[in-house]
C-alpha cells in the first residue's frame, strides 16, 4: 500500500502495532510520534493485542525512561521516542533496562547533543554517546527503512535484548516520502507469541515473585556482568533471521551490513543513516566515469559484527573510509572508524587502509559533490588518515576540497528526472503545511512518487522556511538539497533582497513571487542579479498579490492555499481540476475544526488565485544587469568579537543562507558571541507597521511597554537637541511638548516623540490595539521605511537616552530606560518577550541570566542572532547563559552562589585592607563607602568605581600585605557592583522537567530570582500538554481536552513561607508587574514570578496582536489570578499576601493608565509608595510598603478585609455558592481561543462538564487566595 509519510510516522506505525505502552516526553524533531500514536488510538486503531496503544506523557525524558522500564518490568511491551539531550537523560535507565534483558525499543530521530551551543538538528552524537549502555543499535537510512527496520527492531527485541532504532533527525524523521506501508495483517503472523508469553511470565508479579535489581558487591559483580556475553554474541544472528522473515513478508531484503557498488571496488565507504542513500546514488554516477567504489550500509551498529562487515567488503578493496556523523573530541578517530579499523585487524585483512571522515554535524548538507570529494581523497596514495568534508577548516586543515560544480545526472540510480520545486515562506504563513498537503494530493491522486523536505529558521513564526518538493514516476531517493529546480515560489517579497533564490533554478524554470508590485516597481524592487538570472535563464516569471487576496477574504497573513493553487496551476504535475478537488478536500479536513467560515474563506481564496496571477514580460535590458557578487569580506585575523565585525563576518552570510561557506577560523571555540547583533539584521518581515499620530498621543508609553520586540519607543528631546535637528528633517521629525516639562527637574522644555523601528517591527499590532488615545494606525510598511529609517538613524546618533528623569519603577520610567532585549526572533505578538524586555529595563545592566532551553532560549540567542544588548551609556548589559532544559534553576543557583562567594571574598579583602589603616585618606574613605553600600545595587557599583580609582592611585610598594589585598580587589573589580541573578524559562521547565531543581533552589534560601513564563503548554515543541495546562484545554497529548487541573505552582511555593511569590499578567496591570519584579529582586532570598504568556499555540481567534488584551480578559474572567506574596510583610504584622486587581474597567481603558509624569515629582521627593529600609539581620536593602505606624498598619488590614468583602458581594452569579467570578465571563474568555473552543468539537459531551469544573475550580482558588490575605504572623 503506497502512502506519503515522514520518517516519524513510518516508525510510529510499527511501534503502535507491537507495543502495549508508550511513555514519552516531547522533543524536537520527534515530538509528533507520541501525538500521532495517541490520535490513532482515539480513532480506533488496534495493536497486536487488539487494543489501542496506551500513550502516556511524562514530566521529562528521565521519567519517560523510568516509566518504560517499569512497564517492561511488569510485563508490557513498551516503547518511547526521543533523541539528543532526551536520550542522554534516559541513559541511566538504558543501562538498567539492558542489564535486566528487557525488550524495550527506543525510536530515536538522531540529533546533535548540545555542547558549545544547542542544536536541534541531526547527527549521530546522541546515539554514539549512549553506545556503551548495553542497548543494541539498529540504523535506518530512509523513510522506507524507518518502517521496515522498526519492524525488525520490535520483533528482534522480544525475548532477547533492548533495541535503539535510530534514523537521522530531520533528514529522515521529518522528510516525507512515498513508501510501501506494511499492513498490520502482514505483521501479526510475524509475532513470536511464545517469546511474548515467556517475557510476560518472567515479569514482576506477586503471584510468582522475584527480585530484580539488587546491589552487588565486588566479589560477584564482574562475573554477573559477563553472564550476558552469550546474549550479545547471539544477537546478530537473531537480527538476521528476523530480517529474513520480514524480507519474506514484505519483499525488501536487509542484512546486518548491505553492500552496493562495484563488485571489484578499490575504495569502499562505510556509513550509517541517510548518507548511505546519497553515497549509493553518487557511486552509480561515478561508476560511469570509471570509478571503482562501493558503499557498506551499516544496519546493526551494536553488537558490531566484524565478520559480517568484512564479509561484504570486496577482496579488491585497498581503502575503506568510515564516515562518522559525530565528533568525539580528543579521541583518535570517531566510533565507526574505530569499529571498522578493529574489524580489519580481527579478520586478518590488515592490508586495507582505513580512513576516517567526519561529516554532516547538525544536519550539515551532505551531497553528491561531497561524496565525490571523499572518494577522490581515498584514491590518493597519501590520503589523510582523518579528514572532514563539507566545511572549510583553515585552523587544523582537516577539510578536503569539494567541487560544488559536480552534479548528478537526473537519471542516476535509474530514476527518471523528478519534477523539483522549492518554496520560500515565512513561519506562520502556512507554506510548510501547504507543501505537505501538495505531496499528499499528488500521491493520493496519481501513480507518482513524491518527497518533501523542510528547513526552518529558529526565529519562530517570523522566521524563514524552505520547503523542497520532488515528484517523479519512480521512488525518489535524493536525500540532499535540490539543485536545478523546475519551480521556485517565494511567498515573501522582502526575501528577494535576502536570499539567492534563483541560484539553483534550471534554465526555463518557473519563478513565482508573491508581491504587490507592478512592472515599474518590479524594476526598482528586484535586485539586479535576480533580474539578470530571470533573463539569462529565460524563466517564466509570474507575480501574484496573494496578500491582497488573503486580506480580502479575511485570512490575515496566511497565503498558503493561494500559493499552492498557483503551483498546481503552473506545474502541471496533475490535471488542474484533479488537484483542485484534492486541495478543497484537504482544506475542509484541515480547517473544519476552526469553523465553517474559515473553510469558506480558504475555498474563496483558492477560487480567486488563478485569476490574480500575472505573467511578467521580461524587459530585454534585464540580461545586462549586474551579476551577483559575493559581498566582499575582509576576514579578520582571529575571531571577530565586537558586534559590528561579528555581524559583517558571520551574521550576514548566515542570514543570506550562505553560512555553510564560513571557515572554522572565524568561530570562537567556546561558542561565545557578542551582544546585540539583532540590531543590524533589519528583517523587514512586517506587512503593516504602526504610524504615530502625535495629536492623539497622551504620552502613556504603554505602546512601548507591551511591544514584544522593542520596536516602538518613547524619545525625549532636550531643547539643545531640538535646536540641532537639521532644517530639512525638522518637518518630518514630529514631536510634542513633554508632560514632564515643568513637573520634573531637568525636563523643562523637553519634547516627546514615539519612534517606530519599522525595519525591525514584526507587525503584530499589539501597540495599536492597546493604545488608549488611538494614536497608532497600522499602515503598509513600504510607506514608512523611507520616512522613518533616516529619522531613526538621526535619533540613535544624536539624541541621548533620558533614563534618570522619571523613577525607574513606574510605567513611564521603565520605558525611558533602554531595553536590553531587542528585535528577538520571537513570534509576532509573543506573550513572553514583554516580561523579559521589562526585566532588562529594570535591572539589565547588572543581570546574570540563566535561560532554560525552550522558546525563550531560541528567540533570545539563536546563533548568530543575539537579542540581548549593551546599554549605550556604559556598555553594561545582561550576561546570558544556557545550560540545559532540566537544570536551569540549578544553573542559575550556581551563578548566585558564585556571585555571593566572589563578592564575600572582596568584602573580606576590603575589610582587611581598611583594618590595616592605609595612609591614604581617599582609599580609606572609598573602602568604607563601598563596604557600607555592599548590598545596595546602585551604591555598590558607583562606590566600587571610586574604590578602583583609589586603589590604582594607592602606592602599596612598602607594604606587601596591603599590596596583596589591593591586587585581590582589583583582580575581581567587576564584582564590586551587586549583581541580579535571574533564572528564566517556560512552564515546561518550571512545572515539569525542571520542577525538582526549581523546588530545591527555592527551598535553599539563596538570593535568586526565577521568572516563569507560563504559556500553559510546551510552546517550543508545538503545544504539548504540561502540568501548567488547565483543565479542558485541547493540546497535543490532550486531544480531547485535559482532564486534570493545572498545577498551582504559586500556592505550592507559598507554603515554604520564605519564598517571595508573585503572579502577574502585564495586560491586566502594568504597574503590578513592575512592582512584583521590583519586590522580587529586592527580596533578600529566593523569589518566583509566574507570568501569564499567551502563545500562538493557544489559537487566539482575534490574533496574537491581541495577546495583551487576552491577558486582561484572563484576569477579568478569574482565569488567571494576580497577586504578590511577600514574607517580609509578616514581620510588619501585615498579611504577606496581596490580592492585586486589574487596572481600569472592563475592556481596555478609554484613557491610559495614570502617567508617571503626573506623580513623578511626588515619587522623586520620597512621598510615593516605596521607601528603602535596611534589614539589619542580613545587611540587605529591601523594599517595604511605606507604613508609618501600627495604626496605619491596622488601617491597611481593615482595608484588605473591606476589599475582600466587596469582592465577594459584587459577584454577579456563578456556578457555586458565593462565586467570585461569573461563569458567563469565563466562558466568553474560553470561546476566544481554539484550545478551549475546540473541545466543543472533539468532545461535545464532555465540554460543558469540564467548563463547569474549571469555573468551580477558578472560584475555589480565588476564595483560597482571599483567605491568605487574612493570615498574619
Amino acid at each position: 500500500m503506497k502512502q506519503i509519510l515522514d520518517g516519524c510516522t513510518a516508525a510510529t506505525h510499527i511501534a503502535y502495532a507491537l507495543s502495549d505502552v508508550a511513555t514519552i516526553y516531547p522533543i524536537t524533531p520527534v515530538a509528533s510520534m507520541g501525538e500521532t500514536a495517541q490520535k490513532w488510538g482515539m480513532a480506533g486503531r488496534k495493536n497486536y493485542m487488539g487494543e489501542p496503544l496506551r500513550v502516556e506523557e511524562m514530566e521529562s525524558e528521565l521519567g519517560a525512561a523510568g516509566a518504560t522500564h517499569g512497564a517492561l518490568a511488569a510485563g508490557s511491551l513498551a516503547t518511547t521516542f526521543t533523541n539528543s539531550q532526551g536520550l542522554l537523560l534516559m541513559l541511566p535507565n538504558m543501562f538498567k533496562i539492558a542489564g535486566n534483558h528487557l525488550p524495550a525499543v527506543f525510536h530515536v530521530g538522531a540529533r546533535s547533543v548540545a555542547t558549545h551551543a544547542l542544536s536541534i538538528f541531526g547527527d549521530h552524537s546522541d546515539v554514539m554517546a549512549t553506545r556503551a549502555s548495553g542497548f543494541t543499535y539498529l540504523a535506518s537510512a530512509s523513510v522506507q527503512e524507518a518502517m521496515d527496520l522498526a519492524l525488525v527492531a520490535h520483533l528482534a527485541a522480544v525475548g532477547s535484548l533492548p533495541v535503539c532504532h535510530f534514523f537521522d533527525g530531520w533528514r529522515t524523521s521529518n522528510q516525507m516520502s512515498t513508501i510501501e506501508v506494511i499492513d498490520y495483517e502482514t505483521i501479526w503472523p510475524l509475532v513470536d507469541w511464545e517469546k511474548v508469553h515467556a517475557f510476560r511470565a518472567r515479569a514482576l508479579n506477586p503471584d510468582h515473585p522475584v527480585l530484580a535489581g539488587s546491589a552487588q558487591n565486588a566479589d560477584v559483580y564482574f562475573q554477573n556482568s559477563e553472564a550476558s556475553n552469550s546474549s550479545y554474541a547471539a544477537f546478530p544472528d537473531i537480527v538476521q533471521k528476523v530480517m529474513d522473515r520480514v524480507g519474506d513478508a514484505i519483499g525488501r531484503r536487509y542484512h546486518l551490513f548491505d553492500y552496493a557498488g562495484d563488485p571489484e571496488a578499490e575504495v569502499v565507504l562505510v556509513s550509517i543513516g541517510s548518507s548511505c542513500e546519497v553515497i549509493e546514488q553518487t557511486l552509480d554516477a561515478l561508476a560511469a566515469m570509471g570509478y571503482k567504489a562501493g558503499v557498506v550500509k551499516v544496519r546493526l551498529f551494536r553488537p558490531f559484527s566484524a565478520e559480517a562487515l568484512m564479509k561484504v567488503v570486496p577482496e579488491t578493496a585497498h581503502t575503506i573510509v568510515a564516515l562518522d556523523r559525530t565528533k568525539e573530541p580528543g579521541a583518535e578517530g570517531e566510533p565507526l572508524f574505530k569499529d571498522v579499523a578493529t574489524a580489519t585487524v580481527m579478520t586478518g585483512r590488515t592490508r586495507i587502509r582505513v580512513l576516517g571522515c567526519r561529516y554532516g554535524l547538525a544536519s550539515k548538507e551532505f551531497n553528491p559533490a561531497m561524496v565525490k570529494a571523499v572518494v577522490d581523497e581515498a584514491m590518493k596514495p597519501d590520503a589523510r588518515r582523518f579528514f572532514t568534508v563539507g566545511i572549510t577548516d583553515d585552523v587544523t586543515h582537516l577539510s578536503v576540497d569539494v567541487d560544488y560544480g559536480f552534479r548528478l545526472p537526473h537519471a542516476a540510480s535509474g530514476n527518471a528526472s523528478p519534477y523539483q520545486a522549492v518554496f520560500y515562506g515565512m513561519g506562520s504563513d502556512g507554506t510548510v503545511g501547504a507543501t505537505r498537503q501538495a505531496v499528499r494530493i499528488v500521491v493520493e491522486n496519481s501513480a507518482l512518487y513524491a518527497q518533501a523536505y523542510f528547513s526552518y529558521s529558529a526565529k519562530k513564526s517570523g522566521g524563514y522556511t524552505t520547503s523542497q518538493l520532488r515528484v517523479g514516476s519512480e521512488p525518489v531517493r535524493a536525500d540532499y538539497n535540490i539543485v536545478g529546480a523546475d519551480y521556485v515560489g517565494c511567498n515573501k517579497d522582502t526575501y528577494v533582497n535576502r536570499f539567492r533564490m534563483l541560484k539553483d533554478i534550471r534554465n526555463g524554470g518557473v519563478f513565482v513571487l508573491n508581491c504587490s508590485w507592478d512592472d515599474s516597481r518590479l524594476e526598482t524592487q528586484l535586485p539586479a542579479h535576480m533580474k539578470r538570472s530571470i533573463a539569462i535563464k529565460k524563466l517564466d516569471f509570474y507575480v501574484i498579490d496573494a496578500q491582497a487576496i488573503a486580506r480580502a477574504v479575511g485570512l490575515g497573513v496566511r497565503v498558503n492555499m493561494i500559493m499552492e493553487t498557483v503551483f498546481f496551476h503552473l506545474a502541471g504535475i496533475l490535471p488542474f481540476d484533479v488537484a483542485m478537488a484534492g486541495l478543497k478536500k484537504e482544506i475542509t479536513a484541515s480547517y473544519m475544526h476552526e469553523g465553517g467560515d474559515v473553510v469558506q474563506k480558504n475555498l474563496k481564496a483558492v477560487d480567486m488565485a488563478v485569476g490574480a496571477l500575472r505573467k511578467v514580460v521580461i524587459p530585454a535590458s534585464w540580461v545586462n544587469e549586474a551579476p551577483y557578487v559575493v559581498p566582499a569580506q575582509s576576514l579578520p585575523k582571529g575571531i571577530p568579537h565586537d558586534t559590528k565585525s561579528f555581524f559583517s563576518v558571520i551574521s550576514e552570510p548566515c542570514l543570506r543562507l550562505e553560512g555553510n561557506g564560513l571557515p572554522v577560523s572565524v568561530f570562537s571555540p567556546d561558542g561565545h558571541m557578542p551582544m546585540g547583533t539583532t540590531a543590524f539584521e533589519k528583517r523587514r518581515i512586517a506587512i503593516n507597521v504602526p504610524r504615530w499620530n502625535p495629536e492623539r498621543c497622551i504620552q502613556c508609553t504603554e505602546c512601548s511597554f507591551v511591544c514584544a520586540h522593542a520596536a516602538i519607543r518613547p524619545v525625549l528631546f532636550s531643547p539643545q537637541e531640538m535646536d540641532n535637528i537639521p532644517a530639512d528633517m525638522a518637518p518630518k521629525l514630529l514631536t510634542i511638548p513633554s508632560k514632564l516639562s515643568g513637573k520634573v527637574a531637568g525636563a523643562d522644555g523637553m519634547r516627546y516623540r514615539i519612534q517606530v523601528y519599522t525595519e525591525d517591527c514584526t507587525g503584530c499590532s499589539s501597540c495599536a490595539v492597546i493604545c488608549p488615545g488611538h494614536a497608532l494606525d497600522m499602515v503598509p510598511v513600504e510607506t514608512q521605511i523611507p520616512r522613518q529609517a533616516p529619522l531613526l538613524d538621526f535619533i540613535q546618533k544624536n539624541i541621548s537616552v533620558k533614563d534618570r528623569l522619571v523613577p525607574r519603577f513606574t510605567i513611564n520610567g521603565s520605558q525611558f530606560q533602554q531595553p536590553l532585549l531587542e528585535f528577538s526572533g520571537a513570534c509576532a505578538g509573543c506573550g513572553e518577550t514583554p516580561y523579559v524586555k521589562l526585566l532588562t529595563q529594570l535591572f539589565g545592566e547588572r543581570m546574570l541570566v540563566a535561560n532554560a532551553t525552550g522558546c525563550s532560549s531560541v528567540w533570545g540567542a539563536n546563533y548568530p542572532s543575539n537579542a540581548y544588548c549593551r546599554r549605550s551609556s556604559d556598555g553594561r548589559g545582561p550576561a546570558w547563559g544556557n545550560s540545559l532544559f532540566e537544570d536551569n534553576a540549578e544553573y542559575g543557583y550556581g551563578m548566585a552562589v558564585s556571585c555571593r562567594q566572589r563578592r564575600q571574598s572582596l568584602l573580606v579583602a576590603a575589610k582587611a585592607l581598611l583594618a590595616a589603616k592605609p595612609a591614604d585618606e581617599a582609599l580609606t574613605s572609598a573602602l568604607g563607602a563601598w563596604i557600607k553600600a555592599f548590598d545596595d545595587p546602585d551604591g555598590s557599583y558607583t562606590c566600587g568605581k571610586t574604590l578602583v580609582d583609589a586603589l590604582k592611585a594607592f602606592d602599596a610598594s612598602a607594604d606587601a600585605a596591603a599590596g596583596k589585598l589591593k591586587e585581590a580587589i582589583l583582580s575581581d573589580a567587576d564584582m564590586l557592583g551587586k549583581k541580579s541573578v535571574w533564572a528564566i524559562g517556560g512552564d515546561g521547565w518550571a512545572y515539569d522537567i525542571g520542577f525538582a531543581g526549581l523546588d530545591h533552589v527555592l527551598a535553599t534560601g539563596e538570593d535568586i530570582n526565577l521568572l516563569v513564563m507560563d504559556t500553559e503548554c510546551y510552546s517550543n515543541t508545538g503545544g504539548q500538554t504540561s502540568k501548567a495546562t488547565p483543565l479542558g484545554a485541547v493540546t497535543k497529548y490532550s486531544p480531547a481536552g485535559k482532564r486534570t487541573f493545572k498545577k498551582d505552582l504559586g500556592r505550592m511555593m507559598m507554603t515554604y513561607g520564605t519564598v517571595y511569590v508573585a503572579s502577574v499578567a502585564i495586560g491586566a496591570n502594568y504597574q503590578q508587574t513592575i512592582d512584583a519584579m521590583r519586590e522580587a529582586e529586592a527580596y533578600p532570598g529566593p523569589s518566583i514570578i509566574i507570568a501569564y504568556c499567551p502563545c500562538i499555540n493557544h489559537g487566539i481567534r482575534a490574533g496574537m496582536g491581541n495577546s495583551i488584551v487576552e491577558e486582561r480578559l484572563a484576569v477579568q474572567a478569574g482565569y488567571w489570578p494576580i497577586y504578590r506574596f511577600n514574607p517580609l510583610l509578616a514581620a510588619r504584622r501585615l498579611s504577606p499576601y496581596i490580592a492585586d486587581h486589574i487596572a481600569g474597567t472592563d475592556g481596555l481603558p478609554a484613557t491610559g493608565s495614570p502617567s508617571a509624569a503626573e506623580t513623578a515629582g511626588d515619587i522623586a521627593s520620597g512621598e510615593g509608595v516605596w521607601i528603602k529600609v535596611n534589614d539589619e539581620n542580613r545587611l540587605l536593602t529591601v523594599d517595604y510598603p511605606l507604613q508609618k505606624s501600627g495604626a496605619a498598619a491596622d488601617a491597611v488590614d481593615r482595608q484588605q478585609e473591606k476589599d475582600a468583602a466587596a469582592t465577594q458581594s459584587s459577584a454577579d452569579g456563578g456556578s457555586m455558592p458565593g462565586a467570585v467570578f461569573p461563569e458567563t465571563r469565563l466562558n466568553a474568555f474560553l470561546d476566544g481561543e481554539d484550545r478551549y473552543a475546540d473541545i466543543t468539537v472533539v468532545a461535545p459531551d464532555a465540554a460543558p462538564v469540564l467548563r463547569k469544573e474549571l469555573s468551580d475550580r477558578t472560584n475555589l482558588i480565588h476564595m483560597l487566595l482571599q483567605g491568605l490575605s487574612q493570615i498574619k504572623k
